[in-house]
């Protein structure tokens, strides 16, 4: 059976042998270190302070939908009436497609990190909410509002107001942390509300594929749904880290559950703190993994580093400093070992800062003082050349069409000589599909006459219409140039 990565909500909490100070309101929680070498006999004493810091966090959004389940026919009387009443709503006449709305509701966990009322969470756990309402451990509850999310680290940052200091947890460091220590994480798991489980960090700099920065510490804590946005503890009950993901086929705890880093917490809440947004630091280069192939090729003692693919134009770096080919193996004084340690190291790094970006290139290393640009930039202006760049699309007679430029004929195989509006798909139920038509067939005539653009196969459509014409007649070639005609209903 396949596994499968599940986003949902979950908590760790850590566990050892400690006697633990006591926790008062508007003070972070400490403990003593465990000194046995062996797992704790009991973490009663660590859970009791920290408990009152872990909340629940609920949500609920309003979604729209077709009301196109029938109601059963229920008998008049019938001591189910009123279930189906409630399970299908009343109807009153309306048509199966009429619009209607519902609200669903959702649970998470988080924890509280200032007295003043922040709460950190996943960003899963709240996103697209209508309301996010946070449940503390002694039954009260408060509305919060959203300070800002970072949806790479799937990270998110509420505050509430308490009207008086609430207990809080102080973060770790995550960096210190080895495989084998223990750990406890407390969250909300199926919604039963605040559960404390024990067990020992498995592994470090995970990369499950859940993000751009994946360095996830994994868990064997018991870890399920709803214990998403939860802490891991160390002993010392500290944060040094977030519970987001597991990897379970049922989505239960098998053991198996990941963990965002305190190191990387921290630099995006102090971020969301100040800006209510993230602004990372940006090199504007497109990377690959140096394989051992790609090594030998540019004469490196072994594979390491992030092979330079490309270079964004109007980033920082579109000035000749660093080129395609060149292999970045340090940044800022970081050694970059695998390519995806450059994207979260570039990431963490102040926008403005120049940094020194060592290169291997033609066999010799490069020193260069880049000054960096800001990510979220830098993504918002790629995503506009793209959009410049994407050829216009309509959909007619139940086929996207778009301009045949030079990526379309790669893309579909069609020959320099062929000319007219390129099918990118087909509708399976339509009249088209029923004539074999399928993408990368090109439209070249519309009723004798020629086409070159979308807009003009629009206004030949309209004008067929207007002339009181039921059907299209299509002049249609296929990649070599081969031409057939075929009509098309115009409905």
């Amino acid at each position: 059976m396949a596994l499968d990565i599940i986003l949902k909500p979950i908590r760790i909490v850590t566990a050892a042998s400690m006697i633990v100070a006591a926790g008062v309101q508007g003070a972070a929680f400490t403990a003593t270190p465990a000194t046995a070498a062996q797992g704790p006999e009991s973490v009663a004493d660590l859970a009791e302070t920290l408990l009152d810091a872990v909340v629940n966090i609920s949500t609920s959004q309003r979604v729209s939908g077709n009301n196109n389940v029938p109601r059963p026919r229920v008998p008049e009387g019938s001591p189910f009436e009123d279930f189906f009443d409630d399970f299908f709503g009343d109807r009153g006449g309306d048509s199966p497609n009429t619009p209607r709305s519902r609200r669903v509701n959702s649970l998470g966990s988080g924890f509280v990190i200032d007295a003043d009322g922040l709460i950190v969470t996943n960003n899963h756990v709240i996103a697209d909410a209508d309301d996010i309402e946070v449940n503390f451990a002694d039954g009260s509850k408060l509305p919060a509002e959203l300070v800002g999310t970072d949806p790479k680290t799937d990270i998110a940052l509420l505050r509430v107001d308490a009207g008086k200091p609430l207990p809080f947890v102080p973060f770790g460091d995550s960096e210190t942390m080895r495989i084998g220590d223990w750990v406890m994480a407390i969250g909300n798991p199926f919604g039963l509300g605040g559960t404390v489980t024990t067990g020992i960090i498995s592994a470090r700099e995970r990369d499950i594929n859940a993000g751009p920065y994946d360095n996830f510490i994994q868990t064997d804590a018991a870890i399920n749904r709803g214990n998403s946005g939860g802490p891991l503890f160390n002993q010392n009950g500290e944060v040094i880290g977030i519970n987001t993901a597991i990897i379970s086929p049922t989505g239960g705890s098998i053991g198996i559950g990941f963990a965002v880093p305190a190191d990387i917490v921290q630099s995006v809440l102090a971020q969301l703190m100040e800006y209510g947004e993230t602004r990372r630091g940006w090199l504007g280069v497109r990377i690959q993994p140096v394989t051992d192939d790609i090594a030998e090729s540019l004469d490196m003692d072994r594979a390491a580093g992030a092979l330079v693919a490309g270079v964004v134009e109007g980033g920082p770096v579109d000035n000749g400093t660093i080129m395609p080919g060149d292999v970045i193996i340090r940044f800022d004084g970081k050694a970059i070992d695998e390519m995806r340690d450059l994207p979260r190291i570039v990431a963490e790094s102040p926008i403005g800062k120049e940094v020194d970006v060592v290169v291997i290139r033609k066999g010799e290393e490069k020193t260069f003082q880049i000054e960096l640009g800001r990510l979220e930039d830098g993504e918002k202006m790629i995503a506009e050349t793209e959009a410049a760049e994407e050829p216009e699309t309509v959909n007619i007679l139940g086929m996207d069409i778009a301009g045949l430029d030079d990526a379309l004929r790669e893309q579909y195989g069609i020959s320099e000589d062929v000319e007219g509006v390129v099918i990118t798909s087909v509708d399976e139920d339509s009249s088209a599909a029923e004539k074999r038509i399928v993408p990368g067939n090109v439209i070249v005539e519309i009723a004798q006459e020629a086409v070159r653009t979308p807009q003009e196969v629009e206004d030949r459509i309209e004008e067929l219409q207007d002339d009181g014409r039921r059907n299209a007649l299509l002049m249609i070639a296929n990649e070599t140039g081969e031409l057939r005609f075929v009509t098309v209903p115009m409905r």
